[in-house]
Formats: C-alpha cells, structure tokens, sequence
C-alpha cells in the first residue's frame, strides 16, 4: 500500500507535469549540464537580486484538469445567453461544425506562427489568400490585406491610408457619416487625435461642403438604411478625398459593392462568417483597397511568388512596409492580425460557395421583409424606408416592449429617440419572427409568417433598390465551387493542415515570440455557447460570467505584473502597446504638459515599438546599445537630458531583446523618472519574469502582456491575440473606455482603442485557466524550466555556434542568440541557409536577424521536453558539420544541402539530382530522429523579389496546382 497521502493522490498539481516538458529527471541532468545545483540556484544565478520577488504570487494553488473546467464551468453559467437582435456589428452566425472541429479546435492550425517560413506554411497561406479572394470580390476592389484586428480599428487604418494616399495635401478634415456605428467613431477619434487630424461627424450628404482628405461611410447604416453612394463618391473623388466604406459581409453577397460606387476603401468584420461573437472578439476584419495605393496598405498581405523549380508558391508579399522592417515609417504598428478567425470566415464561403451564401443572405433578408410588412401593416413606423438585415423602429411604447423582450429572453437595440432596432441574422428561424411579432406587438396581433412570405413574392417588390442589387458574380473560382459536402471540406482542410509545420510536430523555438503549449484543457471552453454566443453590448446583467472571469484574471494579472490596475480591451501586442503610450499621453495632458512628445527607444526594441509611438503622436528619439547589447547608460542618460522638458516616456523590454537580463533596468527607470517621463515596459519577454520579478517592482508605470506568448493563448498562424496593459495607479484613470458599454469607471469617457470593450473576450478563457491550472507554483517554475531550457541549448550550441551575448554568470534569460555572421564569412553560408536548412530537419526555423542582423534567436520555452531540445541542438550541430563541408571546399558554396534547402519530395524524385555532391538521405533523412517524424516541406525555396516584382494576391488558376 502506498504511504502517499490522500492529497497527494489527488494530483492537483499534476497539470504541471502536463505543461512542463522536462521530467524532473530530466531537469536535474540539465541543471547538472549547465552547472547549477537546483532550479532556485539557477535562478539566483540569473535575475539581478535587486528585483527578485520573494513572495508566492497571489494567484492561488495549481488545480487538476477537472476541477479547473469545473471551476469555469460555473463561470460560464453564469452568462445568459438571449437571442440577440442588437446588431451594429454582431451577428448570431452558424459555425460549420467540420470547421469548428478541423479548424478551430485542431492544433494543426490554432499553434502555427505567423507564416515568416512560407516553404512550412503554404497551406494556411492559401486559406488567407482565399480570405483576400473573398474580401476582393466582395467588395469589388482590387487588393485585400491578409486581416486586421476588428471594424473599428479597420476604420482607423482607413482613415490613415487615406492621410498618406490623398491628394489634398492641405486637406486636414476627416469626414466621418453620422451613422455609422458608434464604436467605429469612437476609435476612429482616438486615433485622429493622436495624428491632429480633424473630424467632423454629419450627415453623408454634407461631406461634399468640406476640404477632405478622406471620408467614412457605412454600407448599410447604423439604422439598417442602403445608400447609393455612386454621386456622393464621385463628386469627393473630384475634391481629391480618399472615400472610405465601412460594409457588412453578409449583405455584400445580395448588395452592389461599394467598390462599383468608387470607393477607394472597403473594410469590415467577417465575424457573419461563421465566427461567433464572443462578447466583441476575436473576429477578422476585412480590408480592401485598389491596386494604386497597394503600397500603403496596412498589414499582411499575402502574395503569389514562385519556388527555385518554378513552381506557383505563396509568401507574405511587400514586407517592407511592415512595422518589423520600417519601424517608425510603417503604415501600421500591426503584428498579430486574425489569421485563424479569417481562415474561419475563408473556409465558411468555400465550404458554402456562392450559392450557398447566396441563399443565407436571402432568408435573413426575406424574413426582415415578412417582419417589416407585418410591422408596418400593423400600424408601426420605420425609420429606415430600405434594408437589407436591419429595421429601426419608432416605438411609442419601448418601456412595454422591451419588457416583453427581456421576460422572452431577447436583445433588441435601444437607440435613442425611442427608436427600436432590430437586426436579424442566419441564425433567425421563421419562429423567431412569430416571437418578434409578439414581443413588439402584443399577442393577438394575427399575423402569420408564411402568409406574409406568400404576399411578398407575389408582390415582387424589394426593399433592395434596383440599382444596389448585386449583378455580377462573385466566388467564381473553383475553390468556391468544390468542396460542398462535408467529406471533400473535410480533406480540403486537411489537405492544407499537412503543409504546415505547427506545435503538434515539433517545437517552435522563435526568440521573443514563446511558443509554448496551449493545453487541449485551456482551449476547450472557447467553444462553449455561453462564451461563444454573447454579444458585447448586451445588459451588463447577462454577462456576469463573463465579469466575474476578467475580474479574477484582471486581479492575477495585477498581481503577476505589480502593477495596480489592468485595462482588458487591446486585441494585440501591438494595440495593448498603443494603449499603453495613449494613457501615458493623456496623463501628461491631464498635467498640463501636452508638450511631452518625445518617446525614447533603445535602438534594439521590437519594431512594433516605434511604430506604435508614431501612432500615438510621439517623436521618436533612438538610443544605443553598448557592445554587450545592454542600453548604453551614458547615452540614454544625454538623450533623456536633452529631451527632459519634452520627455513623454521610454520604450524598454525586460529581459532585453538581446535575451539578457539588464543589471541597470532600474537606474533606467529611475533616470526617465527624474526627467518627467514614465517607463513602458514592452511586455514580449513576460515569460522570462512570471513569479520571479515583476515590471512594477522594477519601476515601469505601464506594459502590454501578450496573452498570446507568456499567457497561453495560442498564435493561431498569426493571430488572435490578446494586449492588456497593466497600469501604475496615477495611469488608471487613463486607459482606453468605450462609448457603449460604461461600467461607472474614472476611464469611461475616454477614447476606445477596439471595437469591443474587452477586446477579443472569448479567448480570455484560456489565460484564466492558464493560471488556474498551474497557480503559484507552476507559474513559476514555468518560469524557471524557461531558464533552464535556454541556457542548456545555449551552452551545448556554444560549444558549434558563438552565442552574442550573455548576462549576469554568462547566462542567458528565456532565449539566445547565436552568432552566424564568422560562418557566413567563412563559408558563404547564410543564416537564411540554416534556417530553410532546419525545414529539413523538421523545425521551424528560431527568430531570424533579429535583434541584430545574421543571427538566430532562440526561445525553447518550458514546454519543450529534453528530448525534443537534443533533437534540436543535433540538428543545429549537423548542421554546423554540413556548412564545415562548404567552408573545407568539399561541397560546391552554390550546391549544397544548405544553398539548396529546403528538398521536396519533387527533389529526391528528379533524376538530376545524381548530379548534386550530396545523397538524398543527406537532403532530406540527415539524421535517424528525421526518419521517425519526417515533414515534407511543400515547395522549394520561394523567390521573394519575384513576388513582389509581380505582385499577385488572388487565387491563381486550378492549373496552378497540377
């Protein structure tokens, strides 16, 4: 019998074990290896003790698997899900269940990157390009990005392009229709007053009485109105103004594109699109431009190139527009988009087809036209004279009918002026609309649905005008007109799952982007109706589940990061970095010192950090780094002197980009502090401080966590992602609001940066049971395996590769970077060899080239077991044996395994290869681990300059495929 105890037996602290790779066997042969006696000793060893925490977190103790679902299980019945007529932007949708399943709850696709490796990733690259075929023919325009974050913000970057693109130099006024919806107003604010544009807000018609440089219109509105915009377009586009159009997929399918009005701008959500509402996000926003300011388009955008056979292969096009390369001078700070949410949406109208959509369209639009008539036959007045999903009804009666809807468990939208609205979607039945007649009516209306429908299509009017009915085919590409049963969507997805390389393969150890597990545990409730289905701008007293879970996660995070207050609404690293330097401006405004503009930046901070300061309306001053990759203290302490009476704040990561953990952190902290700035600490490293420090404790007023690295949430091949920042107390009554949804806060009344008031709310499920599941204890020692992980695969790789830089005991943080520049020098090796060379060996390559030029960074995060690290360090040594060969001469610098990497199988099964100094059991099985787990790169390596000398960002001809 055992001696263990009861409690012990329970295992509540076994989800640990699950998280964490390395057995502790195994972590005691590391520890050995590297020379530290414990995971404590190697922690002492590494963080400055100046900023240690010597405390438990506040978090709580681990739990097992079951009692965390049971935990936030009764979470989630706390949520009241009525059926939602609220519209303005949220819609009831169905999620085919072959993409929920095969999609959205496979790891295939949810724990791939951002596809930077496109020979690994053609697969979710062709699903983007589906989205942007979609969003094209939809919109009538000519070229799609590859996502943006939400409408609302989709609307800011809008507004932005239209700066840069117009010409109406002079022109400062940004005109925005006054009934478009008002979160999209409200960020389009945020962000116009950080640029010193001006917006005035009226009627459509009026634009035409101002100098524009741009203008915003809502297709259909706010109040369920279609416009023909055709006379208003043209007559601002002979005023040189850039004409914006903010549309509803679902209605694009039925409507004339905004496009064939003149509109030089189309965006939207995709959210119809099969994805649910989940109280505001994450959904794909869509944005669509014409082929002339292809330049200026914001995001990714995906692009037909070609491989080193000639072969059609697909790659991120234009990439030096992108804030990772042009910094400050990007047309956008983005980086995490909605990958995953526009795979959905793209998958949705394959799996549809136009016909398909076609059909939904119609019966959300007949079944508003049988509720219009039976409405306006019974005495009641619309507002709006045309639709499409939306009526907005004058109630004389409000009170009464929206207590009946609330007794039937319904949402209708309250608008001002005792106007009702109400917006119907796919998931509307011919019994709903009974249930309208009554809730609006009163019983005993006698009106009858079917009856309704039959005087309709007798009739043969439409609410539709003539003139904006949709008359050109869209979706004619056989992608959208073959995988309509559920077995060929089915393969068509799993097709594409197999020529991506993702977390269920093999570790992906990208410097500063952790990615480490996303627990099958974690990401169940994601799915669940009571987190999927609300919307965000129901009562308050529906989504107490809802509450109480940010309200628990808000205070763990406070507690984690040291911090006094946290703001949930940013939907991206890059939106929480925004959100971030906004509160810091508005504090500084708030003191009278709205000269405080200037954001310092260390000359080695991710390129979303200048990117973002330009965003905010900072003038960006750069820093140095000294040749040890720390901050150069003497130059920082001069540039902050310099700029002290105009000093806003710095930009610092912790540890640094250079994986290191910076003894003079404070003293940088303290030294902006002295000079009127604050400190926002970029938050991309988090997982190298969970238990361990805090940013709070070392000094930082504000910082973004990326829920998506440190905190579980998964990449999901680019997005989604989750920003919040945590605050310092003298910030809190600055952080973003919403003009919605108010909950009695100092921050209401401030300016929105989402569209949602909890950003992307639905996946923060998974932080919470992150946390939850491993509690003090495992966040913790998550922290500390990180360590371990890093500087056991620094110290073997030392011994082949020179590592850049060490901290504190020659020691590394949660990642390193080793030096490929003496290699390629010496053997023209390049670090895009080893990288495309590590393909072959089934790895996604680390982080390339940055924080310096010719390197890799390397973040093996604690998920990673031994096993799965020495397979990695003997491919990197086998690797280093192969680029020997060129360095000796023995193989040709021009033809060799790394020059010619990635091999297909296209490769092994040409007769020419003969030709090559190398077998093909070097080129594709170049160590036995290979044979047990091979992954077959799809195409050779792909020709970016060809890409984008020939941009193409459609779907290429079936023959492209043979």
């Amino acid at each position: 019998m055992t001696t263990e105890t009861l409690t012990q037996l329970e295992q509540h602290e076994l989800f640990i074990r699950r998280h964490i790779g390395p057995d502790s066997a195994q972590q005691q042969e590391m520890l050995n290896f590297v020379g530290a006696e414990s995971l404590e000793d190697l922690t002492q060893q590494i963080v400055p003790e100046s900023i240690r925490l010597n405390r438990d977190l506040a978090v709580g103790s681990a739990c097992g698997e079951a009692e965390g679902m049971a935990y936030i299980r009764e979470i989630a019945d706390k949520n009241k899900v009525f059926k939602s007529y609220i519209g303005m932007g949220y819609y009831g949708t169905e999620v085919p269940s072959v993409i929920q399943r095969n999609v959205l709850e496979n790891p295939g696709w949810y724990t791939a990157y951002t596809p930077y490796q496109p020979e690994i990733a053609q697969g979710r690259l062709e699903a983007i390009l589906n989205f942007q075929q979609v969003s094209m023919d939809l919109t009538g325009l000519d070229l799609a990005s590859a996502s943006l974050l939400d409408e609302a913000t989709a609307a800011a970057e809008a507004m932005a392009l239209a700066k840069r693109v117009s010409k109406a130099k002079k022109a400062n006024i940004f005109f925005v229709a006054d009934d478009v919806f008002p979160q999209t107003l409200d960020v389009v604010k945020t962000r116009a007053e950080c640029f010193g544009f001006e917006i005035v807000v009226g009627p459509a018609s009026e634009a035409v009485n101002y100098e524009l440089f741009g203008a915003l219109f809502q297709y259909t509105n706010r109040f369920g109105e279609i416009t023909d915009f055709t006379e208003l377009f043209t007559e601002l586009k002979a005023k040189k103004a850039v004409v914006s159009v903010a549309a509803d997929i679902m209605s694009l399918v039925m409507l004339k594109s905004p496009g064939s009005m003149g509109a030089d701008v189309v965006f939207g959500s995709a959210q119809r699109f099969g994805v649910p509402m989940g109280l505001g996000g994450p959904h794909a926003a869509f944005f669509v431009t014409r082929d002339a300011h292809k330049r200026s388009l914001p995001g990714r955008i995906i692009g037909v190139s070609q491989d080193t056979r000639g072969n059609r292969a697909l790659r991120m096009a234009m990439q030096t527009r992108e804030q990772h390369i042009r910094r400050e001078k990007a047309n956008s700070n983005i980086c995490t988009a909605q990958v995953l949410l526009a795979n959905m949406a793209s998958f949705y109208a394959v799996y549809h087809g136009p016909q398909g959509l076609k059909i939904i369209a119609e019966r959300i639009h007949r079944l508003t036209d049988i509720l219009a008539s039976g409405l306006t036959a019974k005495g009641v007045e619309l507002v709006n004279g045309t639709w499409f999903d939306t009526l907005s009804l004058k109630a004389t009666d409000s009170e009464a009918i929206t207590a009946r809807a609330v007794a039937a468990g319904i949402n209708l939208r309250i608008d001002s002026d005792g106007v009702l609205g109400v917006s119907l979607a796919e998931t509307t039945l011919r019994e709903d609309i009974a249930e309208l007649f009554d809730v609006i009516l009163g019983e005993g209306h006698g009106l009858d649905v079917a009856a309704l429908d039959a005087e309709i299509i007798k009739a043969g009017s439409s609410s539709i005008p003539a003139q904006l009915v949709r008359t050109d085919a869209i979706l004619t590409h056989p992608t959208f007109n073959s995988y309509h049963s559920e077995t060929e969507m089915m393969r068509y997805i799993k097709r594409l799952e197999n020529k991506d390389l993702a977390l269920n393969h093999s570790m992906i150890s990208l410097g500063s982007c952790t990615m480490k597990l996303n627990a099958a545990t974690e990401m169940m409730p994601i799915s669940w109706p009571e987190f999927g289905n609300m919307h965000p701008f129901c009562p308050l007293d529906q989504s107490e589940g809802y509450t109480d879970l940010i309200e628990e996660l808000s205070t763990w995070l406070v507690d984690i990061t040291g911090y006094d207050a946290m703001c949930m609404q940013a939907n991206s690293g890059a939106s929480g970095e925004y959100a971030g330097l906004l509160a810091i401006r508005n504090y500084h405004i708030s003191r009278g010192d709205a000269h405080r503009n200037v954001c310092l930046i260390p000359q080695s901070a991710h390129g979303t950090n200048p990117a973002s300061a330009q965003m905010a309306g900072m003038k960006i001053v750069v820093t140095a780094c000294d040749k040890a990759g720390n901050v150069d203290m003497e130059d920082l302490k001069a540039k902050a002197a310099e700029v002290a009476e105009n000093l806003s704040c710095i930009m610092i990561t912790y540890p640094s980009t250079h994986g290191v953990y910076e003894e003079t952190v404070s003293e940088i902290c303290e030294v902006i502090h002295q000079h009127g700035g604050q400190v926002y600490l970029d938050g991309a490293n988090m997982n190298a401080q969970v238990g361990l420090t805090t940013p709070g404790s070392i000094g930082a007023d504000v910082s973004h966590l990326n829920l998506h690295k440190t905190f579980a949430i998964p990449h999901g091949g680019g997005g989604p992602g989750m920003g919040p920042i945590g605050v310092k107390a003298h910030l809190a009554p600055f952080v973003a609001g919403h003009v919605v949804v108010k909950h009695g806060r100092e921050s209401d009344n401030n300016g929105a940066v989402s569209a949602a008031p909890y950003g992307s709310a639905s996946i923060l499920p998974i932080t919470w049971m992150y946390i939850k599941l491993l509690g003090h204890q495992g966040l913790r020692q998550s922290t500390q395996v990180a360590l371990l992980n890093a500087n056991y695969v620094m110290k073997k790789l030392s011994e082949h590769y020179p590592v850049l830089y060490t901290g504190r005991n020659e020691r590394v943080a949660h990642e390193c970077i080793i030096d490929l520049r003496p290699l390629k020098e010496s053997s023209g090796v390049t670090e895009m060899d080893i990288a495309k060379r590590l393909n072959d060996y089934g790895f996604h390559a680390p982080t390339m080239s940055f924080p310096v030029a010719g390197t890799l960074m390397i973040e093996p995060t604690e998920s990673e077991s031994k096993v799965e690290l020495d397979r990695f360090i003997e491919a990197m040594i086998s690797i280093r044996g192969e680029a020997s060969r060129v360095e000796s001469g023995e193989w040709p610098a021009d033809n060799n395994p790394l020059h010619n990497a990635p091999h297909t199988l296209a490769d092994i099964m040409d007769p020419e290869f003969d030709s090559r100094p190398y077998s093909r059991e070097v080129a594709v099985f170049p160590t036995a681990a290979v044979k047990l787990n091979k992954f077959w790169p799809t195409v050779n390596r792909i020709d970016d300059v060809f890409g984008d000398r020939n941009l193409f960002c459609a779907c290429v001809p079936m023959s492209e495929y043979e």
